[in-house]
């Protein structure tokens, strides 16, 4: 595993800059294991976000700073030198990135009728890595069955950075491929910030199984529908439920015989409940199980609890 996130750390680092990447590869493997990002801020020195926060990577000397030129000459290189090409999801913050890595920015937005139409003049990029956990979901994945066989709808919980996303991708490749007494399913995601299938071109750059439809860069109350519409769905996945007309287009969907699953922030079933969100999520009883996330790194535990139904009962 240790060599596996160093040999991640290594491609994202070989995106850089020449004189960045240089400085990038001399970081002790201790901290290549453990990064999580690549953050380069202009006049600042490059740093690598782990979990125990950022770390320059080198001094803060006027040579180590990055400059300006460094931000455009990274973005033209992972855009292939076609921004136009990108400038959709440039407009929504970020880039996807060959290899399966992921690019925020920040810079000069460039406004057109009240909506954002470009970035421009860089002024800070992170470079996500996104690391895979093949087979972290198994087990999981197994536990999210009734006795009759059918899928049941689950949240998974974690607060921010604790794994929801990592064990959701494994969790829809399990369910795609199936298993030796399951049958694999239909599983639609709607990807609206490119963060679970990290699409390319128009292909997806992690294992989400043989059974999976993509469905990159929409916003989750309108592309539920749509994959509904257009796909058949037995499961449908999303990441982070952050709003009302999300928790809309899901009860549509259950009421329409999917499956979901899907991720929100809460450390807890009792912390959800004091969110005003959960309240409506609880009052339309669209989901029956919960994946509790403990712990950190490597050494992170999934409990999976019963969600009751409104007025405190079990549900099915």
């Amino acid at each position: 595993m240790e060599k596996e996130r160093i040999r991640r750390y290594e491609q994202a680092a070989e995106l850089l800059p020449p004189r960045l990447r240089r400085l990038a590869m001399e970081l002790p493997d201790a901290a290549k294991e453990r990064a999580e990002e690549l953050r380069l801020r202009t006049g600042r020195p490059l740093t690598v976000l782990t979990d125990e926060g950022e770390l320059s990577v080198a001094p803060a000397d006027r040579d180590a700073l990055v400059t300006g030129d460094d931000l455009e000459r990274m973005v033209a290189g992972v855009t292939e030198f076609s921004r136009y090409a990108s400038v959709e999801t440039l407009r929504q913050g970020f880039l996807t990135v060959r290899g399966g890595f992921r690019l925020g920015v920040c810079g000069s937005v460039v406004l057109r009728d009240g909506a954002v139409c470009n970035v421009k003049d860089f002024t800070s990029l992170a470079l996500r890595i996104v690391r895979e956990r093949i087979g972290v979901g198994a087990e999981v994945a197994e536990r999210l069955f009734d006795g009759a066989g059918r899928f049941q709808s689950t949240l998974l919980l974690s607060p921010p950075g604790g794994g929801k996303t990592t064990l959701l991708r494994d969790i829809v490749r399990c369910l795609s491929l199936g298993g030796e007494e399951r049958r694999a399913l239909r599983v639609a995601v709607v990807d609206e910030r490119s963060e679970l299938a990290v699409s390319y071109q128009g292909r997806a750059q992690t294992e989400l199984g043989n059974h999976t439809d993509v469905l990159d860069g929409c916003p989750k109350a309108i592309g539920i529908p749509m994959v509904l519409r257009a796909m058949t769905p037995q499961v449908i996945a999303v990441d982070e439920i952050t709003s009302s007309s999300d928790v809309a287009a899901m009860c549509a969907a259950a009421n329409c015989g999917v499956g979901l699953l899907a991720t929100i922030h809460a450390a807890s079933v009792g912390e959800l409940a004091r969110k005003p969100l959960w309240r409506e999520l609880l009052a339309a009883e669209v989901f029956s199980r919960a994946v509790v996330i403990e712990g950190g790194g490597g050494a992170r535990a999934y409990r999976v609890e019963e969600i009751p139904c409104s007025d405190g009962s079990a549900q099915g």
